[in-house]
């Protein structure tokens, strides 16, 4: 697979080590890549506003100038693919990630048992990203990732397909879309399914979306929607 990877950490040798172990992984997995290495967020995002096509991103979280945190929540609402890695020297940081959809955390230093398998998986997420459906709407047939899809409501005869940029009308019901999707979605009421990797947050009632939605969640459903986020962390 041919991949673009990025690496942003204001220290020198983390960041040569980084190139090492990865270089080493894109190897071994035959994987053709360009890794590219950045002292600090702005650098990284002065070669994005470039150049947006990058596949994986290893970043600190605490750097002088813009966080890691802060990096990921601007390159995240344009690119709901790329798969952002946090690798930080401090556990109180975790919880940040959760807005941006944040892959992983490890913790430094990041040894090749714990990334390799982190890197493996972001790589299955990029594989998904490739499976679309083709809606069929009264613009004509679209073909969508099903990445893409944030959550699906039911109305009446139709669905209404909601992305981050736009929302498809489609004459199609509930449960033969529910045969298109996979494990990442989630049916939490009988008119709604979820992406589950744009949930962020969930109460007895709703669940409260990426995109600013908020969708209602059937009585006695939260439990099973908790276990099926924790599944697919």
């Amino acid at each position: 697979m041919k991949l673009k990877i990025a690496i942003c950490d204001d220290e020198a040798a983390q960041r040569a080590y980084l190139l090492d172990v990865v270089g080493v992984w894109a190897k071994r997995n035959r994987h053709v890549t360009e890794i590219k290495d950045y002292p600090s967020a702005e650098a990284f995002l002065f070669d994005y506003e470039e150049e947006k096509d990058f596949d994986i991103l290893l970043l600190d979280i605490e750097m002088p100038g813009m966080s890691g945190v802060e990096l990921a929540k601007k390159v995240r609402p344009g690119n709901p693919s790329i798969q952002l890695v946090f690798i930080t020297g401090f556990y109180e940081y975790f919880g940040d990630g959760f807005d941006v959809s944040a892959l992983h955390y490890l913790i430094k230093p990041a040894n090749v048992d714990k990334l390799y398998p982190v890197l493996d998986r972001a790589v299955d997420n990029l594989s998904y990203r490739q499976r679309s459906v083709l809606l069929n709407t009264s613009e004509g047939d679209i073909k969508l990732s099903l990445a893409d899809i944030v959550y699906i409501e039911a109305d009446k005869m139709y669905l209404m397909v909601h992305t981050m940029k736009e929302t498809y009308r489609v004459r199609m019901t509930l449960a033969k879309m529910t045969e298109l999707l996979d494990d990442t979605f989630f049916k939490v009421h009988r008119s709604y399914i979820v992406g589950l990797k744009y949930v962020k947050k969930i109460t007895h009632t709703d669940v409260y979306m990426s995109d600013g939605s908020l969708v209602p969640i059937s009585r006695g459903m939260y439990q099973e929607v908790h276990e099926a986020l924790i599944k697919n962390l």
